[in-house]
């Protein structure tokens, strides 16, 4: 075969590829498009300006129909009632009073991701730097500062197929604070050098002081980091995805121990006395859960419905006792938001 002949054959495998996958796209989009449009309406709630009003809950519709996927917005005193929706479309959120982070994505032959902060009008005002596939976002209690988290491959230190983690804070007028990965990270008073030092996971004490997950090898850690400092320095072994509780005196986190590669289980860290506390939730939970008060943590647990992912938000108590409880239906990535947010 001449040289002419293999290029010309070449070129049509790739035209049928691309063919193939584009139709393979298309006829997935066609039918999660029936999926929807055969859902039941989900009841409205009330208009926006006055469920923001009031304390109230902020997630990730899940709920099949027009609005899948849309940011949702619940009173607290009702939380799986009618929802109102905004006009926001993100597979990650979280908000405050002030504004809200959105990890957004648009899906097609290859997906891309943005983060994006949004204001009141829940309309986005600034694009935050992604360097990978994005998983985690948090907000600073008074929405100064934000946190994105996103997976990246290729690393020297990883094997084939392998992530490792970047961490940005930003402020929410655009200036990089930094990539907390490197900081400098301190274990039982020696500096880790690693190079395969991640960090992940981001819950702000105030301005300046966060807790996140540091790891290296086959361990990881909660540590108290500082901006300033440019330092994190680890407190309690087994710690990801750790969310600080509002009287700031907690952290609630998932924990490996002896599970099965991939599934974690909820516990609680007392930043006063050191005492860990394992969550009556036994199921795996893969997110960084958030504060409903101060008794209580809410997370999110995937499902399937009709073909489509779905997930629900549950309830569970932070001292141990109880058992998990289902909050909103439907829903996604829980925010709380008091109206109350200090520093």
């Amino acid at each position: 075969m001449s040289l002419r002949s293999r290029v010309a054959a070449l070129v049509t495998v790739l035209i049928v590829a691309v063919a193939g996958a584009g139709a393979y796209v298309w006829n997935v989009r066609r039918d999660q498009a029936r999926t929807v449009a055969a859902a039941p309406p989900v009841p409205p709630g009330a208009d926006l300006a006055t469920v923001r009003a009031q304390p109230h809950l902020v997630f990730r519709n899940t709920a099949l129909g027009a609005g899948y996927g849309k940011v949702a917005v619940v009173p607290l005193t009702a939380p799986d009632g009618p929802r109102t929706l905004t006009p926001a479309s993100c597979e990650r959120v979280y908000a405050t009073a002030a504004d809200a982070i959105c990890i957004a994505a648009d899906r097609g032959l290859v997906t891309t991701y943005q983060a994006r902060l949004l204001g009141p009008s829940w309309t986005p005002f600034r694009e935050l730097p992604l360097t990978g596939i994005p998983s985690r976002a948090r907000l600073s209690r008074n929405g100064t500062l934000a946190a994105t988290t996103t997976f990246v491959f290729g690393d020297s230190y990883a094997n084939p197929g392998q992530f490792s983690t970047r961490t940005v804070v930003t402020r929410v007028d655009g200036e990089v604070v930094g990539d907390i990965e490197k900081f400098t990270l301190t274990v039982d008073g020696k500096v880790v050098t690693a190079a395969d030092k991640n960090l992940w996971g981001v819950t702000f004490l105030d301005h300046d002081r966060f807790y996140a997950t540091a790891a290296s090898g086959a361990r990881t850690w909660l540590v108290e980091g500082s901006l300033s400092a440019r330092t994190v320095t680890a407190l309690h072994d087994d710690v990801e995805c750790p969310s600080l509780s509002p009287d700031r005196t907690r952290v609630a986190f998932k924990k490996h121990g002896d599970l099965p590669a991939g599934r974690w289980r909820l516990a609680v860290y007392d930043l006063r006395t050191g005492a860990e506390t394992l969550l009556a939730e036994t199921r795996s939970v893969d997110d960084q859960v958030e504060w409903l008060d101060d008794r209580t943590v809410v997370y999110g647990l995937p499902r399937e419905t009709a073909g489509t992912a779905s997930s629900d938000v549950w309830r569970v108590p932070a001292d141990g006792t109880g058992q998990p409880r289902l909050l909103i239906h439907d829903a996604w990535s829980p925010a709380v938001v008091r109206g109350e947010e200090g520093s």
